[in-house]
């Protein structure tokens, strides 16, 4: 029989084997709004759309990653999802070689991705991934006071 480690027994969790799903798009317009769509899908069938603002958030973050993937490589762009332990890990990896950078919210009408991503994520980061990188961003899965680092 499994048993449950009493440290993530109040966890909401993906079902065993759906943890992870990984989806290629061409680039065009389309492709951002398809990105948004498989989150969605994707955290509902792992029974997380009912937790406070996730799939909003995950919805939002990942449209900022795909654009800018979009607009700065022009190329195809690889969305992956991985939720274990009361965390939710989405990665937008592209071709491009330029490190997202942080920009003031201001009055501009673009620009602000990065800023959104750093204030509503838990944690978020950028590495090189062979010809290109790879820009992640993580949201906890069990509300405002789990897991937070």
């Amino acid at each position: 029989m499994l048993e449950v480690d009493p440290r993530y027994a109040s966890y909401p969790q993906p079902p065993l084997g759906a943890g992870h799903l990984s989806v290629e798009y061409t680039p065009r317009p389309a492709a951002v709004r398809e990105a948004r769509a498989a989150v969605r899908r994707q955290l509902e069938g792992w029974g997380l759309a009912d937790h406070d603002d996730l799939v909003d958030t995950a919805e939002l973050l990942v449209s900022e990653l795909a654009t800018n993937a979009l607009l700065h490589c022009a190329s195809s762009f690889r969305l992956t999802l991985f939720a274990s332990h009361g965390v939710l890990r989405c990665e937008v990896a592209d071709v491009g070689r330029r490190t997202p950078q942080v920009l003031r919210a201001g009055t501009a009408e673009s620009g602000r991705g990065m800023f959104l991503v750093d204030a509503l994520a838990r944690r978020w980061g950028c590495h090189q991934d062979g010809p290109g990188k790879t820009v992640w961003f993580e949201l906890g899965t069990c509300g405002d006071d789990c897991g937070r680092l």
